[in-house]
């Protein structure tokens, strides 16, 4: 038995598209382009790279993107005045402070600070509140949104289903489980949270009908985990050094993808799977904020 891929890159080709044709439906519409601001503090060389690449994929669907860069030394007061000040701009639907923040500045502050209007990232507490609650007009982290897309349009069944989610963050693994078993047709899961404190994971883990790894530690998931048939969604990514890759690194998941994919019936590689659709749900998040915004200002709220 050989697994099929789940290609998160062709995956989020269909949502980048739907997004491009309704930002020039918006732009139509209203006059006016959704724009994205980007914060960055530091020059920390990962958060430069992912920035950079947001800002291209603005670029190329027709979102105006800034970015504003800040230096490492910045206060957490210099972070939370820039914050406040992108809040009241009416051509900024959206805002991302990139993570992770320098030592001694707190995300939680800075996150909470945006307004949840703008929280494109879906970390804002009202955002996660709302989807805990089943409340769509919120945001959805993209990590997780994005993985609701990869089983959605992969033909993957979730409803009724036993999941298991290995992982408890607030980036993936907690609104990872709202997602699947909140009531309707493209959820109504059965989810199990699986973490480093778990007993018996190996027996958890081989009941799932899906498992999503989300540890963040290489090669977690072996293939005695998995149960034959399974659909196995690795969120993990980790460099490991390899003297014949071009950069020195290749890039692993969580999950032992050489002997899983022999059990799996379905499962996502690394790179390729996972990572394309992060990107992809925070470009739709930018429409979404910017349709929710010009609602609300044509309604007078």
């Amino acid at each position: 038995m050989s697994a099929k891929i789940i290609d998160g890159k062709a995956i989020s080709e269909q949502v980048l598209a739907e997004t491009q044709t309704g930002v020039a439906e918006f732009r139509k519409t209203h006059g006016t382009t959704p724009g994205l601001a980007f914060v960055r503090v530091g020059e920390d060389p990962a958060s430069v790279v992912y920035v950079g690449a947001k800002a291209r994929m603005c670029e190329r669907l027709g979102i105006q993107s800034q970015t504003f860069i800040l230096p490492e030394t910045s206060s957490e007061s210099q972070v939370l005045e820039l914050v406040q000040t992108l809040n009241k701009q009416a051509t900024v639907h959206g805002i991302l402070v990139q993570a992770p923040l320098p030592g001694g500045l707190s995300q939680d502050r800075v996150f909470e600070t945006i307004d949840p209007r703008k929280d494109v990232d879906g970390f804002h507490p009202l955002n996660v509140g709302k989807l805990a609650v089943g409340d769509r007009t919120g945001f959805v982290a993209c990590t997780p949104a994005g993985i609701h897309q990869l089983l959605i349009r992969s033909g993957i069944e979730i409803a009724g289903r036993h999941v298991v989610v290995l992982g408890r963050s607030r980036i993936v693994g907690k609104p990872m489980c709202l997602i699947l078993m909140e009531k309707g047709k493209l959820a109504d899961a059965t989810v199990t949270v699986c973490h480093s404190r778990s007993l018996n994971l190996v027996a958890m883990t081989h009941q799932a009908d899906i498992v999503i790894a989300a540890m963040g530690v290489n090669n977690f998931v072996k293939a005695n985990m998995v149960r034959d048939g399974a659909v196995v969604v690795d969120v993990g990514i980790t460099r490991v050094p390899d003297p014949s890759a071009k950069n020195g690194y290749r890039l692993q998941g969580d999950v032992d993808y050489a002997e899983v994919s022999k059990k799996a019936a379905w499962i996502t590689p690394v790179p390729g799977g996972v990572g394309p659709m992060t990107i992809a749900m925070l470009m739709a998040n930018t429409l979404k904020a910017a349709q929710l915004q010009a609602a609300s200002a044509a309604s007078g709220h």
